[in-house]
């Protein structure tokens, strides 16, 4: 069993398709026995995906800094809520549990907790997986971008491969369970 750290919105956003993908992922990742590790809250694509994974039968860890858990509705039905001081340990502590990150739609908090694991696995400081769920296109202008990022001679190509994206739950976990088997 891995745990995947999933950084996603406390928002629904506007596409039905966000919720559907959270709630297929967190059915997949309990259906081939892994954890979840997320932000730990009961509303929007968080709550979708934390709900999905329990009533799958998997585990489900979230972490909350005090001062978002009312801000962000803490899920009170999870078997594990780590309260922790501020961002940076919320951070650290759901890196800490986790073997793979995943990101799906989400807003600025979202792409900063990607960006930071992956800046994380740039600099050594980890080799876990990371890979974005790519529903609806919601990730495609960021991945083009990134991809000029290379063309322009700003990110390394490699550095640019190490993040993965699928379309499908199914796709992204077999993507990112391979780099984990080959780690």
């Amino acid at each position: 069993m891995a745990r995947f750290c999933v950084y996603l919105g406390s928002r629904e956003g506007r596409d039905p398709a966000h919720m559907k993908a959270a709630r297929a992922l967190g059915e997949e990742l309990a259906r081939r026995g892994h954890g979840l590790v997320y932000g730990g809250a009961r509303i929007g694509l968080m709550g979708e995906l934390a709900n999905s994974v329990l009533t799958a039968g998997g585990e489900v860890i979230g972490v909350m800094p005090d001062h978002l858990v009312e801000r962000e509705q803490a899920h009170e039905g999870l078997p594990t809520l780590i309260r922790v001081a501020n961002m940076h340990e919320r951070k650290a502590s759901m890196a800490s549990y986790a073997d793979a990150f995943i990101a799906l739609p989400g807003g600025i908090g979202t792409l900063e907790e990607l960006f930071e694991a992956w800046t994380w696995q740039y600099l050594g400081l980890h080799d876990k997986p990371i890979g974005v769920l790519d529903t609806a296109s919601f990730f495609t202008p960021l991945l083009d971008f990134l991809d000029a990022t290379v063309e322009q001679g700003f990110l390394n190509p490699a550095t640019r491969d190490c993040l993965l994206a699928a379309e499908t739950p199914p796709a992204l976990l077999d993507a990112l369970e391979a780099r984990l088997a080959s780690s």
